[in-house]
Formats: C-alpha cells, structure tokens, sequence
C-alpha cells in the first residue's frame, strides 16, 4: 500500500470533516443540532467505506479522486463558484437552526438523508464502472470511452449523482434558505459538462460516436 497516498487520503478526510463540521456547527451556535449530525453521517461515513475500498481495490484511482487541480480555465471558475456555494449554503444552515429561519421537520430530514444515500450508491457505482474517472477535467493516457452500465443511458452519471446528493443536503440540514442557494450546483454543473464535452470530443478517441449512442447527458429523456 502507497504510504503516501494513505497519508494524503486520511488527511484531506481529517480536513475535510473538520471544516465542514466548522461551517455547520459554529453557525449553528450549538452541537445539539441533530439534523446536521445526521448529515455529517450520511456525508462522511459512506465516504470513508468508498476511500478504504479503493484504497485497497484501485489506488490508482483513488490517487485521481485526490487531485482536484483543474488545468482549464473554465473548470476553475466553476471550482470558485461551487465553492462559494458550499460555503454559503452551510454556513446558511447553521444559522437557519440558530434563529429559526423557515426549518423543516424531521420527517423531510430522514426522507433527504435517503435520498441523499441512493445517489451517494449511485456514486459508487459510477467509481466501479469507470477508472478513469478523475476529479479534474482531463484526457488520460490510454484513456478509452465509458458506454456500458449507466454510461450506455446518460453521459454523466457521476453529474446526476452528486445533483442528488447535494439539492437534497440543505434538506437534509433541515434549511429551506440553504437549499435556495444548493440549486445554483446543477446551473454550475451544465457548465462544467459543456467544456468537459469539448475538452473530450478534441482529445478523447471514439466520443463523438457516444455522445451520437447515448444522447442524454444528465436525465432520461430530459436533458
């Protein structure tokens, strides 16, 4: 096993817990704030199962779901922009549990956190399908097209996935405000996926004949 790329892992895991329980909880004023417990679970639980798999399965990959330096100009601004978002829309729910801001019940919280999981399952399985699935928009060496299991029904299913995941996270923290401002993710995301296809269809052998295969890039019969 790659020392390294444990280290690496396990850091940015620590970090990334770490700051988003800071967005969440001193917002929110308090620890006793159930619904984010409950997304904190949901977020970084499955998470965890997924890094020790690849971890031991495919280090190769999980080495490219660590990169998160974009090399296109556009794929750097929609990294900004989603991150704008995620500060605010977190920050947002904290302070939604703190002063009362138009709170959801319980009951929407747990329905979220399922639907949350099912796209989180999709998630994986899109990480099963495809090894080369970098984090970054790139063209790899050796690189071939993707057009069996839900890559043969839409181009991004790892899109479609992380949309569900997180339109339904504000919901999960119990926000209305926050979820307001998580649906600018699939406007940033049809961003993303425009010069991804470019970038793709100039370096990629064999894409211009899927995307005619498979003409859905997000949602059946949709878009």
């Amino acid at each position: 096993m790659d020392r390294k790329l444990m280290i690496s892992a396990v850091t940015k895991f620590l970090a990334g817990l770490v700051l988003l329980a800071l967005l969440i909880f001193l917002p929110a004023g308090t620890l006793a704030f159930t619904q984010g417990w409950i997304f904190m679970a949901v977020l970084f639980l499955p998470m965890l199962i997924i890094g020790i798999v690849l971890a031991l399965k495919s280090p190769e990959l999980l080495r490219k779901r660590l990169n998160s330096k974009e090399q296109e100009n556009t794929q750097k601004g929609v990294v900004i922009s989603s991150l704008l978002m995620f500060l605010g829309g977190f920050i947002t729910a904290g302070l939604s549990f703190r002063f009362g801001w138009l709170r959801l019940p319980m009951w929407v919280s747990i329905t979220a956190a399922v639907i949350f999981l099912i796209g989180y399952a999709m998630y994986a399985e899109v990480l099963r399908e495809n090894e080369y699935l970098s984090r970054t928009v790139e063209v790899q060496e050796e690189q071939k097209v993707i057009d069996t299991g839900l890559y043969g029904v839409i181009r991004h299913p790892m899109y479609t996935a992380t949309i569900l995941m997180f339109c339904f996270a504000p919901l999960v923290l119990g926000s209305v405000i926050s979820f307001v401002i998580f649906l600018a993710y699939p406007v940033i995301i049809v961003t993303r996926i425009g010069n991804e296809e470019k970038v793709l269809e100039q370096g990629l052998k064999g894409y211009s004949d899927y995307k005619k295969k498979v003409r859905y890039r997000l949602l059946p019969f949709v878009w």
